[in-house]
């Protein structure tokens, strides 16, 4: 009887582990993975990624982490645009929107940064990895790099659409009517912001979710989830040590958790599953229970400016019924829906994102002018 129940929370800890927690706890390296799977022609094996860089800065948080920002751009360019990345990833999750939008908008200029505890960003306390200190986060990057009343145009992808949330919750009065920025005494610059677009975004019960599960599994995994991702936490260095030896296993769990494209390239699945394998498992575990316990707020804030919400038909992390319940929230949203895409709209479609940028980009300029006429 004990056996079978610890072989039980085994298969339930491992499918919780691989999908609750936003791909992250997926284990392995990628070894021969992208060999076997690049048996076919790889459009994208002599893509660059992880290499776009831009003028690096250090953005010290209200709590004095250091996090990593990258400008793309001129300083005196009339627009910025800043990008929030997601769970487990980091800035170069963008890869896609860096090459192309730069190319494409003669004037524009971008901000990418690192999530805390994500990517070359410091290593935060346990008790600061919640989204609303992201969204405290995101404003200080705003602060060191917007200037006071220039406008903005946030997007986010999962997690980083949630810290959007969070920072029109804390500061609403950067949203919308220029007449509301306010600059709080000691604290810089604000900008306005002017349009926001969301990609793979919670509106919240991330708890209820399947995973893409039948529902029967779905209900035995989902209790168990977050007594595993705990566990695995506190044994950080351990389960750390057995990520690095675990094959090829962790290229086909994101695979199969991040894409639903079957002919996905195989270098991006490579280059993802890198990126979640550099953020370590106590980061994964600490960030877990604000993920789980989100929801959406200040989307009436929202709303005072052009947004758009991008989801994945076959997203398995956040279904696409929570981007359409967000845009169902605020009006006048564009809603877009890829029927056939996973949780990683902005490499897995790229082209589709980065037009949706675009077309925001044009619509927040637009109606930004008519406001300030």
């Amino acid at each position: 009887m004990q056996s079978r129940r610890r072989r039980r929370i085994g298969i339930a800890g491992a499918v919780a582990g691989l999908g609750a927690a936003g791909l992250g706890a997926a284990v392995g390296i990628r070894k021969i993975a992208v060999g076997r799977v690049g048996l076919r022609p790889d459009p994208d094996a002599a893509e660059p990624f992880g290499s776009l860089r831009g003028r690096p800065l250090t953005v010290l948080a209200d709590d004095g982490l250091p996090l990593h920002v990258e400008i793309n751009g001129d300083d005196d360019a009339p627009l910025t645009v800043v990008f929030s990345h997601g769970y487990c990833l980091n800035q170069d999750t963008w890869h896609y929107q860096r090459r192309d939008l730069g190319v494409d908008h003669a004037g524009l200029r971008m901000v990418f940064w690192d999530q805390r505890s994500h990517g070359r960003s410091g290593r935060s306390k346990p008790s600061h990895a919640t989204i609303d200190q992201t969204g405290a986060d995101l404003y200080a990057v705003l602060r060191a790099t917007v200037r006071q009343g220039d406008p903005v145009l946030l997007v986010g992808h999962s997690m980083g659409g949630m810290t959007i949330m969070a920072l029109a919750d804390r500061h609403p009065e950067l949203f919308g009517d220029p007449s509301g920025v306010v600059a709080r005494p000691g604290q810089g610059a604000a900008a306005r912001v002017i349009g926001v677009a969301m990609a793979n975004t919670s509106s919240g019960d991330l708890a209820e979710m399947t995973l893409g599960l039948p529902l029967v599994l779905a209900k035995v995994v989902r209790p168990l989830a977050p007594g595993v991702i705990r566990a695995i936490g506190r044994k950080a260095e351990f389960v750390d040590r057995t990520r690095q030896a675990g094959a090829d296993l962790a290229f086909m769990v994101v695979r199969r958790m991040g894409f639903a494209d079957k002919h996905v390239s195989p270098t991006m699945v490579d280059f993802v599953e890198q990126m979640i394998r550099a953020t370590t498992i106590d980061v994964i575990a600490e960030f877990y229970p604000t993920l789980m316990g989100h929801k959406a707020k200040a989307l009436e804030v929202l709303g005072r400016v052009p947004t758009v919400v991008l989801t994945g038909g076959e997203d398995r992390l956040t279904p696409a019924a929570h981007g359409r319940a967000i845009a169902v929230a605020i009006p006048d949203t564009e809603l877009i829906e890829v029927a056939g895409a996973g949780h990683l709209l902005p490499m897995e479609y790229p082209g589709i994102v980065t037009a949706a940028i675009r077309r925001l980009i044009g619509r927040a300029n637009s109606e930004s002018q008519e406001r300030t006429a």
